[in-house]
């Protein structure tokens, strides 16, 4: 469907369209001008050793240099108190009546505590936030008194930061009329093409359901407007802003999730239903894997989002899970568009291909990273759009500068790259590109797989060996040790040109089994500290997204973070779409009549598998590029398998034809027949 298409349907249907644009219009005019504007103000307290514990050895009378320990114990239950009934009834009674949060600073694992108050009256909220302040040494001093801690043992409260001008909150109102504003339109659209699809199935009843369009273009538009945009078009302009604009830059108003590429993917979404709703895509025949894998996960997301609702989250977990809610459409979209917007092979094998060509490019820029020792996508601004990742800078290993080109993070890039380096390799050997030349068949195998040592990372080497495990088994013996004789000679150019590096990988891993890296030690006690929140909410858990480092700390672990965020539910909801992955590949290398579709499932099974892995060493989809890219290749391997089933079922009919026995001719006994 163009463009010019759509907007005769919304000309058609102009008695839906127009009035609710006007509604949300006027109502989020009205939302702008009535709703009150919101201050915050916060404050900062520090539990402090007692006198008697801080003349003892290491603190010798100062209690600040031991803030851990014990402290972050007894600060957790400081916490819980200050957030329980009974204490929201005494500061209701001292007049505290205002949203109040009590947590954790940021970025901290001391026994360091922010009081938030969120209210519409600006003075009010500062006495608020004092009253607050001084309950919380009040309540510390009652609990060690109830339990007959002498004076000289006391923990003391000591404020750190005072409380704070409230601050106004104005970009939350934006985001409340923004949103209204948006859910209008949006609204809008889609009621016009139900109606369309309404009324398109009256007018064909005549014709027996034969599909026709009886509202054909007068004069059809000709050049942007007129030209018919396909599934592949809109995913190719999605990859390209996924791949090339940075993908911490994002609109202020929706954070990390509001991208540009999961912008147009959301629309790309609408563009989908106006085309399914007035019956011009039909998603093609058993492609449906994805999309029910992409159900479960939904069901996940939702319950979780329940989850958040039913207990007493902030204000900003409740933006997160709202958040999440948009980054699930635009995987949703994606998984979509590619498993039931593509209707031909040949539309897929370009996107894969346009995929592996930008992919290069963003390996590209990675060796400009690691030999300039900076970061390319620090230089890159684009008005209007900010960064959703704070103290991002080039991260160092060893002496050498761990590239992220335009991702977010080393661990991001080396990831992303592990699971398209398959099908580089698949393009590379495909027969039907044997008259390409050598660098555009083998240069995207060698810019890929040779980026991923230069992150420095053991999740980029531990794709690369499972990339290499699965696809070298299955190749003929010749290949296989010319594959074993070009990676040996590769490693050693790299311990020639960039002498250090082999050594820095391999302390990486010798380092994790002797379990004295302190990157595994520090996740290890991170396991821990989640433990509670899981425990706390085990089925649904506590929201999609909703488990920020700002309020919390970084997982660096999918499993964990799904756990905690989505449950048990979740987790088997994530295990299932790597597992529908890992399926697509084995059935297209079982159903496949041709070498090259045996290798093409091979490359789907160790892509999902390198996702499978990877996501216990970093917290995977909460990075957009790698999550899109992710979704793509699932849902393109259902894609592909539906295709593949299709062309095996009309060979098996056309083998059954050819060998069936001719029909037996009766023998007749010649009549006499009267002239």
């Amino acid at each position: 469907m163009s463009l010019s298409e759509v907007i005769a349907v919304l000309r058609r249907r102009w008695y839906f369209m127009v009035p609710i644009t006007v509604l949300s219009l006027a109502a989020g005019f009205y939302l702008f001008r009535t709703v009150p504007l919101s201050y915050e103000s916060q404050s900062s307290v520090a539990l402090l050793d007692s006198t008697a514990v801080a003349k003892l050895a290491p603190t010798y009378g100062n209690p600040i240099s031991n803030a851990g320990g014990s402290l972050v114990v007894t600060a957790d239950v400081l916490i819980r108190t200050l957030e329980s009934s009974d204490s929201a009834k005494d500061l209701q009674s001292l007049g505290v009546t205002d949203v109040y949060t009590v947590d954790f600073a940021s970025n901290t694992s001391g026994p360091l505590l922010t009081l938030t108050v969120t209210g519409h009256d600006r003075a009010k909220v500062l006495r608020e936030t004092n009253t607050i302040t001084a309950f919380a040494g009040d309540q510390l001093k009652a609990l060690q008194t109830a339990a007959g801690i002498a004076p000289a043992y006391l923990v003391q409260a000591t404020p750190v930061v005072l409380p704070q001008a409230p601050v106004a909150q104005s970009k939350t109102k934006i985001q409340d009329v923004a949103g209204v504003i948006v859910v209008g339109i949006t609204g809008g659209f889609l009621l016009c093409f139900v109606f369309e699809s309404i009324m398109l199935a009256r007018r064909r009843r005549p014709f027996f359901g034969a599909r026709i369009n009886p509202w054909p273009l007068k004069r059809p538009a000709r050049g942007f407007l007129g030209r018919p945009r396909d599934a592949t078009a809109l995913l190719t302009v999605y990859m390209a802003l996924a791949f090339f604009i940075p993908s911490d830059l994002a609109l202020p108003a929706l954070g990390g999730v509001g991208t540009p590429a999961n912008v147009f993917a959301l629309l790309a979404l609408l563009w989908y239903i106006a085309n399914w709703l007035s019956d011009r895509l039909v998603p093609a025949p058993g492609t449906r894997s994805p999309r029910l894998a992409m159900c479960l996960l939904g069901a996940a997301v939702l319950f979780s989002y329940l989850a958040d609702a039913t207990r007493n989250s902030s204000h900003a977990e409740v933006l997160a899970a709202d958040r999440g809610l948009i980054g699930f459409l635009v995987w949703v979209s994606l998984v979509v568009l590619v498993s039931a917007g593509i209707q031909t092979r040949d539309r897929l094998d370009v996107l894969m291909r346009r995929m592996v060509i930008m992919g290069t490019v963003v390996a590209a820029l990675g060796y400009y990273d690691f030999f300039s020792a900076t970061n390319i996508a620090d230089s890159i601004t684009i008005p209007g759009l900010h960064s959703s990742v704070t103290g991002i800078s080039a991260m160092d290993r060893g002496s050498f500068t761990r590239p992220r080109s335009t991702t977010a993070q080393p661990l991001e890039f080396g990831g992303m790259l592990a699971i398209l380096v398959p099908f580089a390799i698949h393009q590379a050997l495909d027969p039907v590109r044997r008259h390409a030349s050598l660098l555009r068949r083998w240069g995207p195998v060698v810019a890929m797989g040779g980026a991923l040592p230069l992150t420095v990372s053991r999740t980029s080497i531990i794709g690369a060996v499972i990339v290499a495990l699965v696809m070298l088994p299955r190749w003929k013996p010749a290949r296989r040790w010319a594959a074993l004789g070009l990676l040996t000679g590769a490693l050693g150019a790299f311990k020639v040109v960039i002498p250090g590096l082999i050594g820095t990988i391999s302390g990486l891993f010798s380092s994790f089994f002797s379990n004295t890296d302190s990157s595994t030690q520090a996740r290890t006690v991170k396991y821990a500290e989640i433990v509670p929140y899981i425990v706390d909410r085990p089925l649904f858990g506590r929201g999609f997204g909703t488990f920020m480092p700002d309020l919390y700390f970084f997982t660096d672990n999918q499993y964990m973070l799904t756990m905690a965020e989505m449950g048990g539910l979740g987790v088997l909801a994530l295990l299932v779409l790597f597992c529908t992955g890992i399926h697509h590949g084995g059935a297209i290398r079982r159903l496949a009549r041709t070498e090259s579709d045996r290798e093409l499932g091979q490359a789907f099974f160790a892509s999902s598998l390198v996702a499978l892995v990877i996501s216990a060493t970093f917290d995977a989809l909460s990075f957009a590029m790698f999550a899109g890219m992710f979704f793509l290749v699932l849902a393109a391997g259902g894609s592909y398998l539906g295709f593949i089933r299709r062309e095996a079922a009309e060979a098996a009919d056309t083998s059954r034809a050819d060998t069936a026995p001719p029909p037996a001719v009766s023998a007749r006994t010649p009549e006499l027949v009267d002239s």
